[in-house]
């Protein structure tokens, strides 16, 4: 289920990227603050990692943990996220 492995970073304005701590991205897995089933697909594996399958699009996790990041105050309204996949 897990074939794809992600890579999650904060960017800034300035273009620095930062992977983002693995409990930001376990905090934004463990609630299913979206009603939406899709992200039970995912796992995180680490700082900056997050193991997916093949149904989890990436420009919708990319927004949904956006939005919830700012909401917790990880993000700074001037940093965007980054989600690209990864070779295995």
């Amino acid at each position: 289920m897990f074939l794809r492995r992600l890579k999650i970073e904060s960017v800034t304005a300035a273009g620095e990227r930062r992977l983002c701590p693995v409990q930001w991205i376990d905090n934004f897995a463990m609630r299913n603050f979206t009603n939406d089933a899709i992200f039970d697909d995912t796992l995180p594996v680490g700082d900056g990692l997050l193991e997916a399958g093949f149904r989890v699009p990436l420009d919708g996790l990319r927004d949904a943990m956006q939005d919830w990041f700012r909401r917790k105050g990880y993000l700074k309204p001037t940093e965007t996220l980054s989600v690209q996949e990864i070779p295995r």
